[in-house]
C-alpha cells in the first residue's frame, strides 16, 4: 500500500488532458483512437509516477518538515529512498517504450516531458516564475501527446488556453503554500521568498481573465467551428467562467488550491461544473448542433 501511495495515483487525474484531442477532433466514438489515447494516458501515468518518486527523494529533507507532505511514504520512512529510485528506473522505461510504440512523435513528447520534469525536480523548481512555467508546460505536453497519439491537428487556441489555465493553477498552488506554511514556507521551498500573496493574486487574476477569453475566442474561431462541426461551443463559456470563479472561491475562502487534483476529487461543486461542461460540449460536438446567430 505504501508503494501505491508513493506513485500518487490521485495525481493521474492531470493526465486526462491527453483526451482533449480525442474529444475536440470528433474521434470520441472511434474505437482505435480511443484505445490509442488510453494507451498514452497509461504511459503518462507510469512516467509521471516515476518522476514523483524522484521528486520525493530530492525533497526528502524539506518534506519532513511539511505538515502534510511529511506523511508521504518516502518522507515518513515507510519506503527507502533507494527502493524509490529503483522503482522509478523500472516505471519510466516502460512508459517511454509504450509511447514510442505508438509512434515516434508521441515518444519524443513524453521523453521531453520526462527530462523537463526531472530537471524541474532537481533544479528548475528553485527559480522564481520558471517553476510555475515548467508546471504549465507539462500540461501542454499532455495535450500535444494526445494529439500525436491519434495523429490529428490541434488548435493553437486550445494550446494557449491550456497554458493559461495551467499557469493559473500553478500560481494558486504557490499561494496555498505561502498561506498555509506561514513562516516555514521558505524552509520548505526556497524560492517562495521571492513570491508574495499580493504579487500572486495579481498573476492569478490576470490568468483567470486570459483563460476565459482565450477559451471564448477558441469557441468562435471559424476554424474551430469547421473542425468540431458546431458553432455552439460558445454556450460552454459560462460554465468555464463559473468553474474559474468556483476555484477562486475555494482558494481564497477555504484555503484550498494546494492540489488541483484534490479539489477536483473532493469538491462537489467543481465536479458538477466539470460534468455539465463535458456533457454540453460533447453533446454540441457529436450532435452537430448549429446555432442561428448573426
Amino acid at each position: 500500500m505504501h508503494y501505491l501511495r508513493a506513485l500518487r495515483p490521485h495525481q493521474w487525474v492531470k493526465n486526462v488532458f491527453v483526451f482533449a484531442a480525442l474529444v475536440f477532433s470528433r474521434n470520441l466514438t472511434n474505437r482505435e483512437h480511443g484505445l490509442q489515447t488510453l494507451t498514452i494516458f497509461g504511459a503518462f501515468c507510469l512516467v509521471a509516477s516515476a518522476i514523483y518518486l524522484v521528486n520525493d527523494v530530492a525533497d526528502y529533507e524539506r518534506d519532513r518538515i511539511h505538515p502534510k507532505k511529511s506523511q508521504r511514504p518516502i518522507a515518513s520512512g515507510a519506503i527507502s529512498r533507494t527502493n524509490a529510485i529503483i522503482l522509478s528506473l523500472i516505471l519510466a522505461p516502460i512508459g517511454l517504450s509504450i509511447a514510442f510504440w505508438l509512434n515516434t512523435a508521441t515518444g519524443v513528447v513524453l521523453a521531453t516531458y520526462a527530462v523537463m520534469n526531472l530537471a524541474y525536480s532537481v533544479w528548475l523548481k528553485h527559480f522564481v516564475l520558471l517553476d510555475v512555467f515548467m508546471i504549465a508546460l507539462g500540461f501542454l505536453f499532455r495535450v500535444t501527446a494526445g494529439a500525436f497519439a491519434i495523429e490529428v491537428d490541434i488548435s493553437f487556441w486550445l494550446l494557449i488556453c491550456t497554458f493559461f489555465i495551467s499557469l493559473f493553477l500553478a500560481f494558486c498552488k504557490r499561494r496555498h503554500e505561502l498561506e498555509s506554511l506561514g513562516e516555514d514556507a521558505i524552509s520548505h521551498r526556497g524560492n517562495l521568498a521571492h513570491y508574495s500573496l499580493q504579487f500572486i493574486d495579481k498573476m492569478v487574476a490576470a490568468l483567470a481573465s486570459m483563460t476565459v477569453m482565450s477559451y471564448a475566442l477558441y469557441t468562435i474561431d471559424p476554424r474551430t467551428v469547421e473542425k468540431v462541426g458546431t458553432n455552439g461551443l460558445v454556450l460552454t463559456v459560462p460554465l468555464v467562467l463559473f468553474g474559474i470563479f468556483r476555484y477562486l472561491y475555494l482558494v481564497h475562502l477555504h484555503q484550498k488550491g494546494g492540489s488541483p487534483t484534490e479539489v477536483v476529487l473532493t469538491d462537489r461543486g467543481m465536479q458538477v461544473v466539470i460534468a455539465l461542461y463535458l456533457a454540453l460540449a460533447i453533446g454540441l460536438i457529436y450532435f452537430n448542433v448549429r446555432l442561428h446567430l448573426a
